[in-house]
C-alpha cells in the first residue's frame, strides 16, 4: 500500500469532516457550503449521509422560519417546536409542520392533535406572552421572529403547579452580494413557580456575523443570563395574571437585551486601538507596516458595525 493511500481519509472520517463544515456554517449560508461539500466529496451516498445528519441540526440550532405551504401561517423548526421526526408545532395556528430539512421548505402541514398542545389554562399565559413578545420583536428587530412554547407543565389546568414556558427569537440580516451577512437568535427560559410565588427568567443570546470581502472574518458571541442576571417578579396577588406576567417577562428580555447590545456596541467603539492590534504581526508578510496610529481608514469595522445595526448616529 502507497503512502497517499494509507493517508486517504475512510468514508466515516469524510463524512464527519462534511458534516462539521456544514454545522459551522454561518447564518444563510449552509446552501452554498452544501454545493461545495457535494462537488469536494464527489461521491453522492456519503453526501446525502453527512446532509441528513447535520440540516436538521443546523436549522435547529439557527431556528429557521419556513412558510406553510398554503401560506397559512410559518413555523420555527427549533428543539422546543419538535414533537417528532421531522416534525414541528406552531402554537399560533395550532399546525404541524412536516419538514424537508436539506431543502429547507415545509412539505405539508396537519392539524395539531389535543395530546401535542396545552390545556386552555397554561394557552392563556403562552398566549398573552407571545402577544407581548411579538410586539417588542417587532419594534426591534426588522424580520425578527419570535415563537412561545410549553415545555413543561402543559398538562396542568389550574393554579398550584409549576409549569415553563420558552421564548424563542430568531433575526437575520443576509446580503451576501455585500459579502456580509449576520443574525441573532435568543432564548428564553421562563419557569412559573407556584410555591416560591415568583417567576424566574433565564436567557441565552448569540450573535454571529460573517464578513467576507476579500477575506473572511466572523463574528460568534455568545452570552447567558445565569446566577448574577436572574430576575425573580414576585406575585403580589395570590396568582399572577396572564397579561401581567407576560408583561414583566417582555420587559425583563427587553432590558437584557438592549444591554447586551450596548455592550457590543461598546466592544466595537474599541476596535481601531485594541482588537484589531491583536489580529496580526506589526510587520506582515508584505514587510510594509501596518499604519496602527490611523485603523479608522479601514472599512471593516465600519461595515460589521453597520450590519448588526449598531453604528452610532449622527
Amino acid at each position: 500500500m502507497s503512502d497517499e493511500e494509507e493517508t486517504q481519509p475512510t468514508d466515516e472520517q469524510k463524512i464527519e469532516i462534511a458534516k462539521w463544515f456544514l454545522l459551522n456554517a454561518p447564518a444563510g449560508e449552509i446552501q452554498y457550503i452544501a454545493k461545495d461539500m457535494k462537488a469536494v466529496l464527489q461521491d453522492e451516498t456519503l453526501y446525502i449521509t453527512a446532509a441528513a445528519e447535520a440540516f436538521p441540526l443546523y436549522n435547529k440550532s439557527h431556528m429557521i422560519c419556513l412558510d406553510f405551504p398554503d401560506r397559512s401561517g410559518e413555523v420555527m423548526v427549533t428543539s422546543f417546536s419538535e414533537i417528532g421526526e421531522n416534525e414541528y408545532l406552531d402554537p399560533r395556528t395550532a399546525q404541524v409542520a412536516i419538514v424537508d430539512h436539506v431543502n429547507q421548505v415545509c412539505r405539508r402541514a396537519r392539524p395539531a392533535n389535543d395530546e401535542e398542545l396545552p390545556t386552555p389554562y397554561i394557552e392563556e399565559y403562552r398566549y398573552a406572552l407571545d402577544i407581548e413578545v411579538t410586539k417588542y420583536v417587532s419594534e426591534v428587530y426588522p424580520k425578527g421572529i419570535c415563537s412561545v412554547h410549553c415545555v413543561n407543565g402543559k398538562d396542568v389546568e389550574e393554579p398550584g403547579m409549576d409549569f415553563e414556558l420558552v421564548v424563542v427569537i430568531s433575526a437575520t440580516r443576509l446580503s451576501p452580494q455585500n459579502f456580509c451577512n449576520g443574525s441573532w437568535r435568543s432564548i428564553w427560559n421562563v419557569e412559573f413557580k407556584d410555591e416560591a410565588q415568583l417567576v424566574e427568567v433565564r436567557g441565552t443570546l448569540q450573535v454571529g456575523a460573517h464578513y467576507f470581502e476579500e477575506g473572511n472574518v466572523q463574528l460568534d458571541a455568545k452570552h447567558e443570563c445565569k446566577d448574577s442576571t436572574m430576575f425573580t417578579v414576585k406575585l403580589e396577588l395570590e396568582y399572577l395574571s396572564p397579561e401581567d406576567s407576560a408583561h414583566s417577562v417582555t420587559t425583563i428580555i427587553c432590558h437584557q437585551e438592549t444591554e447586551y447590545l450596548n455592550s457590543l456596541q461598546t466592544s466595537y467603539s474599541k476596535l481601531p486601538d485594541a482588537t484589531f492590534k491583536d489580529l496580526r504581526r506589526k510587520l506582515p508578510v508584505t514587510r510594509t507596516l501596518f499604519p496602527w496610529h490611523n485603523t479608522s481608514q479601514f472599512s471593516l469595522r465600519k461595515d460589521i458595525q453597520k450590519s448588526l445595526g449598531l453604528e452610532k448616529k449622527k
